[in-house]
């Protein structure tokens, strides 16, 4: 069976930064960053300072070869990922691992494209609160990346990442239906993270205001419509158990595309609402929720530059 021994993470934002700390406090050996020279420059100088800890990580710049890795984590934004594929090109091998950390339901196909299906599993972040500011990453949450397959021939790259995981002591959970729950994860931020954007909302908002959690569930619903039409077994109540697990969050904490628009920096709104309008087209579902969504927040990112 493969064993992993070491995990390379592409982007060092609030999530690759908080499972990188995890990796480190496993084995400094075990975790290395890969960054353009601009970039670890920058990272070397500063320090990278997670909840108040100073992490010294072993980095390497897309450049370099010799370095092949059995694990990456593909932790960067959605508009960052081709750039991304390009600077991994150098650490992937025959048996290599890809797990991509982003939102939405499109990344893999397009990894997969790159990188063939036989290296990708499915994957996401659940129940995480980390937030960045420069090079300090603050969590409460460590939450739990889910992954899987539903395809026999993947199940021992799905081992192989399990008992790494379980040697590192990260929290994660390999559902039955992968595709499902990857699905469940983008009708949930199509409604968290678009609405905290436009509402300035952290997750005390969404705890507290009824109506909030209306504006949520308008936008996460016309996602339950596009998944009814693609075959995929996600409904209303699903809606629900994303309440539960905003219910357990750090009422202070933010959405990543909150923390996007207050930094200045480009949303994956095209991930969220642009895709929930394309595929509503092909199936033939009116999404006006997120056609509003949508054009707020491109105004609200034009407004910032």
């Amino acid at each position: 069976m493969k064993k992993i021994d070491k995990v390379y993470i592409s982007g060092l934002g609030a999530v690759g930064g908080a499972y990188g700390s995890i990796f480190f406090n496993y084995n400094p050996e075990s975790i290395v960053v890969i960054a353009d020279k601009k970039r670890i420059a920058k990272y070397q100088e500063k320090g990278i300072v997670i909840n108040n800890n100073i992490y010294s990580f072993n980095y390497l710049s897309p450049e370099e070869k010799n370095h092949k890795a059995d694990l990456i984590l593909i932790a960067v934004k959605y508009h960052q990922l081709e750039q991304s594929l390009e600077d991994i090109k150098n650490f992937v091998k025959e048996d290599t691992i890809i797990l991509s950390l982003l939102n939405g339901i499109t990344s893999e196909e397009i990894i997969s494209k790159k990188y063939g299906e036989d290296k990708v599993l499915h994957s996401f972040v659940v129940a995480i609160d980390a937030v960045r500011e420069d090079t300090k990453i603050n969590f409460s949450s460590i939450g739990k990346i889910v992954f899987g397959t539903n395809t026999d021939n993947h199940k021992h790259m799905v081992n192989a990442v399990k008992n790494f995981f379980d040697k590192a002591g990260v929290p994660y959970n390999i559902p039955t239906d992968i595709i499902r729950e990857l699905w469940w994860k983008f009708m949930m931020n199509v409604g968290l993270n678009q609405v905290s954007a436009i509402l300035g909302a952290d997750y005390g908002v969404y705890q507290s205001i009824k109506e909030a959690r209306d504006l949520m569930e308008a936008a996460s619903m016309e996602v339950v419509y596009i998944a009814e039409k693609a075959g995929i077994d996600l409904h209303r109540d699903d809606i629900s158990k994303c309440f539960e697990i905003l219910n357990t969050l750090s009422p202070t904490g933010e959405p990543s595309m909150l923390q996007d628009i207050k930094a200045g920096r480009k949303t994956e709104v095209e991930m969220f609402s642009k895709t929930v309008i394309e595929l509503g087209e092909k199936y033939n579902i009116n999404t006006p929720v997120n056609k509003i969504l949508f054009k707020m927040i491109k105004t609200l990112e034009q407004m910032n530059n």
